[in-house]
């Protein structure tokens, strides 16, 4: 019997999944390579499902013979040891992101005399399941929970986008480009204190109290399916963080991050003449361990910031706050600065990581733009947050719309920098999806 190779993914299964493998099994003994997440994230976004979930879901399908991982987007690892007499694939990929693995893969069998068999594909099923066809709504916060680790294994580097209410978490969601053949997206979503508050008309000074957090949390919750990263200010005292803890959890965030200060909380962009108070490291270390023997699982995150560079004690203070902070449990370090460059940033991180290599690092870039992921991560950096862009935004775009109504006395010339009225409308469809 001949030995036949597929490639899949299959977060969902679908009819046209069951084609393909009927296909190939008609060919012989079927060996599906079940690419993992790593190889994924290489041209798309994490699937929801792992990849042990997803191989339970291929184990159970009548006709595949095994299931082996496939750790890249690239066939050849697998194809040369398996050494395969046919490869079995949907005939949508000779165009678009796939098509250089498609020619690899003829290029690899032709070494042997393998055949590529493609397959027509079914009508009326998406060639991939896109931002758009995924479920808004109904995602269990079980599944949400332990995606952002997966992602901290996987990506060179994760980005998050600032959220505020349930349309940005639709941004955030669904918006993409093509770089370089690549498809780029954010991985998951911020839920900034600083636009929440000035979104509600309220100073970013802990005004807002957790039940008014909570709605937003759960706007944006409610219409995506990416990972949520909640910054928690101070955390407040140990009593209260340890509730919020408890609840972030239980509805799925992936984590809390908490700034080493006390007192009257203000935004850090004002620095040191705002008369901000850091907090005392044993204290702040007190907090964070009872955050964690709050949470109930393993995937919670709580990720200490430290404000040392923000308020002008230097590169020793922080270093010596972030082995605290990581010795009484948190599980990543957020070093925030305001410099217009990212040198003293850069300078933490790699004399960091010549400590610690298996603590997660996570920037936000607001003041020292310039930067590219690519520079941070070459310098250690795991997460980068854009903290506030789509309030800041949106902010100059709608007093320019305002003005423009009261200049003209009329909405016509305002309407060609808005949305038409027929877009917003399909906006948001019907039934939540």
């Amino acid at each position: 019997m001949k030995t036949v190779y597929v490639a899949l993914s299959v977060d969902f299964i679908h009819h046209g999944h069951l084609a393909l493998l009927d296909r190939a099994r008609s060919l012989g003994e079927v060996t599906v390579g079940l690419l993992t997440d790593r190889a994924i994230s290489q041209y798309k976004r994490l699937p929801i499902l792992t990849w042990e979930q997803r191989k339970v879901v291929l184990d159970n399908i009548k006709g595949i013979t095994r299931v082996i991982p496939q750790d890249t987007v690239s066939y050849a690892d697998n194809l040369r040891r398996l050494r395969p007499d046919v490869v079995v694939h949907g005939d949508e990929w000779s165009a678009g992101l796939l098509r250089q693995v498609r020619q690899e893969v003829i290029d690899v069998l032709g070494e042997w005399g393998g055949q590529l068999v493609e397959v027509p594909h079914t009508k009326g099923v998406p060639t991939s399941l896109d931002n758009q066809r995924l479920p808004r709504s109904g995602l269990t916060a079980e599944r949400r929970l332990g995606m952002f680790r997966r992602l901290l294994a996987v990506r060179p580097i994760v980005r998050l986008l600032e959220v505020h209410n349930g349309l940005t978490g639709l941004i955030a969601e669904s918006v993409a480009a093509e770089v370089d053949g690549r498809r780029e997206e954010f991985d998951g979503m911020w839920l900034s204190s600083l636009t929440d508050s000035t979104a509600k008309g309220k100073p970013d000074i802990e005004c807002i109290d957790f039940t008014s957090r909570l709605e937003t949390l759960h706007q944006a919750l409610e219409v995506t399916t990416k990972p949520l990263l909640f910054d928690g200010d101070t955390g407040g005292p140990s009593e209260h963080f340890v509730l919020t803890v408890r609840t972030l959890e239980r509805l799925g965030c992936a984590g809390v991050v908490i700034e080493d200060k006390t007192g009257l909380k203000r935004n850090s962009l004002f620095g040191q003449d705002a008369g901000q108070v850091q907090a005392e490291v044993p204290e702040f270390c007190d907090k964070i361990a009872a955050g964690k023997r709050a949470q109930q699982s393993d995937e919670f995150m709580i990720i200490a910031r430290i404000e040392s560079l923000i308020l002008g004690k230097g590169q020793e203070d922080a270093q010596h706050r972030a082995q605290a902070y990581v010795e009484a449990g948190s599980d990543a370090i957020l070093i925030h600065s305001r410099s217009p460059t990212a040198d003293e940033v850069l300078t933490f991180c790699r004399s960091f990581r010549e400590r610690r290599q298996d603590v997660p690092l996570v920037v936000v870039p607001t003041t020292y733009d310039r930067i590219t992921e690519r520079e941070l991560a070459a310098a250690g950096v795991n997460v980068v947050i854009y903290a506030n862009h789509l309030l800041r935004s949106a902010y100059p775009a709608m007093v320019g719309t305002a003005k423009s109504i009261l200049e003209h006395g009329r909405s016509h010339e305002a309407s060609a920098a808005c949305l038409g009225i027929n877009e917003i409308l399909r906006l948001i469809p019907e039934g939540g999806r």
